[in-house]
């Protein structure tokens, strides 16, 4: 089943991560370094560990990259949940960092999150060839900072305080920076290992990154808090534009299906061999978390 083999990777970067955020001095940053990487279903991770597979590379060096994005995503949750950005005080059923600790600790610990990742790819374990894990870094960099997810963010604060919802096409826009770049960066980081062409990666998870987001405005109009482990309803209570509110609760449901059909496509070239990432891409939208 896919939620085993997800899970298995979650395991195996668990542990790739553990001996590296071990030691250190008994202080609140310490703790809650290992707090803000616990739990989660890591899925770019996997999607970077998957992507390698299928590229014939080892998970030996494909788990350093595996590591990084989830401590980049961590990072980018961590600052997501302070109180002048989403203010939330659950991520995973669990206090946000901010709230088991305090706002000075987790800015501190987001930006050590940020700065782990780029460690973990600029590792001479990652890959023998140092253009190589340069290529990952200034990649990673492009898709976490002002073109990729930080961009989608300050779209996403703009159009808090716009006096007119945002149209289909922005949200859109949008959603592929603050949702999408560390998506479709975890799925091209195997054809980047291995010196391939990462066209048909890219292509399959711009879909799979839109439909994650769709999926994700869906649990917050039907999913139970409890179950996901965060406040639901938070963006009608904003009175914030989404793929739902826009395209109704069906509509939204039928481009998310649309969208994983064509992440689907994508990987027609490889066959059979792409099987676990297609199971990945439905699991996106019949996720209930």
């Amino acid at each position: 089943m896919f939620a085993d083999l997800l899970r298995r990777d979650a395991e195996l970067i668990g542990a790739h991560l553990a001996p590296l955020l071990a030691g250190g001095p008994d202080i609140p940053l310490q703790h809650a370094l290992r707090y803000a990487l616990s739990g989660g279903k890591r899925l770019r991770g996997f999607l970077v560990l998957e992507s390698a597979r299928l590229h014939g590379v080892a998970s030996e060096r494909a788990l350093w990259p595996a590591a990084a994005i989830e401590a980049l995503h961590a990072y980018s949750l961590v600052h997501d949940d302070l109180p002048c950005m989403d203010d939330d005080d659950l991520r995973r059923g669990m206090p946000t960092v901010h709230r088991r600790w305090d706002e000075g600790t987790a800015v501190l610990v987001g930006d050590a999150l940020q700065a782990l990742g780029f460690e973990l790819v600029l590792n001479p374990a990652c890959h023998d060839d140092p253009a190589v894990r340069a290529d990952l870094a200034l990649s990673l960099a492009r898709a976490a900072g002002r073109s990729g997810m930080v961009m989608g963010q300050a779209l996403d604060i703009e159009a808090e305080a716009a006096e007119a919802p945002l149209t289909l096409e922005r949200i859109t826009e949008l959603q592929a920076g603050k949702t999408g770049a560390l998506i479709v960066w975890s799925a091209e980081a195997g054809a980047r290992l291995a010196s391939a062409d990462e066209a048909p990666m890219r292509r399959y998870a711009e879909a799979l990154g839109l439909a994650f987001q769709i999926a994700d405005d869906i649990l917050d109009v039907e999913g139970d808090a409890a179950t996901i482990g965060k406040a639901t309803g938070k963006d009608a209570g904003r009175g914030k534009a989404t793929f739902v509110s826009l395209l109704g609760l069906d509509g939204a449901k039928r481009r998310a299906a649309e969208l994983v059909e064509a992440a689907c496509d994508a990987l027609s070239p490889f066959g059979d061999r792409a099987r676990n990432l297609n199971d990945a891409a439905r699991f996106v939208i019949s996720r209930d978390t």
